[in-house]
């Protein structure tokens, strides 16, 4: 018999595999801020997003428990408002300027908050989304048509009719104008955080909020006061407007001149690295103290009122998400990709619940029915639309038509 062969070793280059030693990138590369998309955006070449590098989601300690933070706040402010009304009392009475209508802690507090979220906002990339605009108009149809008017639909269909005989119609008024008021703004801070659960494109969603931005500086006054009106609820066009000088105005134009200025003196990468990361803890503690606030003043409301809060949340449910799904189906039908529609829904259905807290309580004071409303907003917002990211997570596969276009 032959003797069997010999296995020869085959080597070739492309055969030869070395152990390589794989260095978990620093935290900051899973900040979402520095996070880059897929693809292009206006002529520039971007490098893969996080997204397409792991799929864990890592968000920070007090956004991943946003909720239990906010049930905290609300503990901690019903319980000051309870024990030391004389106090409350005496900071809900404080005014920005005589007669201004606008509650100086509250200011304060929101300034500490919108005044970081506006130097993250970079005016600059507006242009380059003009080769895809769909999911840019298509949120911007129901944050700015859409939201506003099924709010005020839903307001006056619960609040003003099915719900009236456990309210009186002064109370149910003051109700309506304040979901009006939580409509009328689109979500600002929490929109980077929902986009990052659903692998969004975080340049286009900086993008949306830009957007958002300045058409709020002229398009939320006049949707406040024409549905107010619709809806037979006065409301003080001089004080409203000083809100949005006050409270959108003054940040968004502190922000841009802020962040222009220290980009053309210390560039970008100290800017982002250095300058941003300190605002974080100013933020977070200006939400929280303003949330201890806010529910502190309607101390009385929660705890004596606690159906109203009920009443309350059942326009707001709806709202999210109708206008989430109505905002997701429309970017599907029309071939959007997915990092696009699912923070688009997300946007489309959340709010500057910020904001809305602090023009319902310039407009009708800090105990009124109309702050109430916002203050459930808070209570309902962050269960809600983490719900809502779920459902866009769960349905990536929707848009496998897109991505491959």
């Amino acid at each position: 018999m032959l003797p069997a062969p010999r296995a020869t070793p085959i080597t070739h280059p492309l055969l030869e595999f070395k152990r390589i030693k794989f260095t978990p990138p620093p935290k900051t590369f899973y900040a979402l801020i520095n996070t880059q998309p897929d693809g292009d955006i206006g002529g520039t070449k971007l490098m893969p997003s996080m997204s397409t590098l792991t799929t864990e989601k890592r968000i920070g300690f007090f956004e991943r428990y946003l909720t239990i933070w906010v049930f905290l706040c609300m503990v901690v402010g019903v319980r000051v408002g309870t024990i030391a009304p004389e106090m409350v009392s005496m900071l809900s009475r404080l005014e920005f300027a005589r007669d201004s209508h606008v509650n100086l802690p509250i200011a304060i507090l929101i300034w500490a908050m919108i005044y970081p979220m506006m130097l993250k906002v970079d005016f600059s990339f507006i242009g380059g989304v003009a080769r895809r605009p769909k999911g840019l108009l298509i949120t911007l149809f129901v944050n700015w048509i859409i939201k506003p008017l099924s709010m005020a639909f839903l307001a006056w269909v619960f609040i003003q009719h099915l719900f009236s005989p456990w309210i009186t119609p002064e109370t149910a008024k003051d109700y309506t104008a304040g979901l009006i008021i939580l409509a009328a703004a689109p979500c600002t801070a929490m929109v980077f955080v929902w986009s990052y659960l659903t692998d969004g494109d975080p340049v286009y969603t900086l993008v949306q909020v830009a957007v958002n931005d300045l058409i709020m500086l002229v398009a939320f006054a006049p949707i406040v006061m024409i549905l107010c009106g619709v809806a037979n609820v006065v409301v003080p066009s001089s004080v409203l407007m000083t809100s949005v000088v006050v409270f959108i105005v003054i940040p968004l134009a502190a922000g841009y001149l802020t962040r222009s200025l220290l980009l053309r003196v210390r560039g970008k990468e100290w800017f982002e690295e250095f300058f941003l990361p300190k605002f974080q803890p100013i933020t977070i503690a200006a939400l929280l103290l303003m949330l201890v606030l806010i529910f502190s003043f309607q101390a009385h409301n929660l705890t004596q009122r606690w159906f109203a809060v009920l009443i309350l949340a059942v326009p707001i449910i709806i709202q999210v998400y109708f206008n989430s799904s109505l905002t997701y189906l429309a970017m599907r039908w029309l071939k959007v990709p997915h990092n696009v529609a699912a923070p688009g829904a997300l946007i489309g259905a959340s709010n500057f619940f910020e904001l809305a807290v602090a023009v319902a309580i310039t407009l009708f004071g800090p105990t009124s029915g109309a702050a109430l409303a916002t203050v459930v907003g808070v209570l309902v917002q962050v269960p809600v639309m983490l719900s809502v990211c779920n459902v866009c997570n769960r349905t990536r596969d929707w848009f496998s038509h897109a991505e491959q276009s």
